[in-house]
């Protein structure tokens, strides 16, 4: 490790620090606030609470058609195309060619 990787790690370091200080920080003040940022902790909360529930919905959502998309595709893996030619005539029984002039008469 050279000088200025250990340089960038440190300076890393100290920002995650400063952050996290300032997040943490915040928390308290608000937690231990007079009676008047009760109001802003309800608030707060309620905010998470409806962050999360439209979080949820959004996974349910998106669950649904994930599951929706990947039954569509098993059911197209597992239907089997029509057989045909190069010609594009299609084949009648596996194997057997189809005779032009002759339908129906197999």
């Amino acid at each position: 490790m050279t000088n200025t990787d250990a340089q960038n790690t440190r300076d890393r370091g100290f920002f995650i620090a400063v952050i996290a200080g300032g997040v943490i920080g915040a928390g308290l003040a608000m937690y231990f606030a007079p009676r008047a940022a009760s109001e802003l902790r309800k608030r707060m909360s309620g905010s998470a609470r409806n962050l999360r529930d439209a979080a949820t919905r959004q996974y349910e959502g998106n669950s649904a058609r994930v599951s929706d998309g990947v039954g569509e595709m098993a059911r197209k893996g597992q239907a089997k195309p029509d057989r045909r030619t190069r010609l594009g005539k299609k084949l009648s029984a596996a194997g057997s060619r189809a005779t032009p002039g002759r339908v129906g008469q197999e």
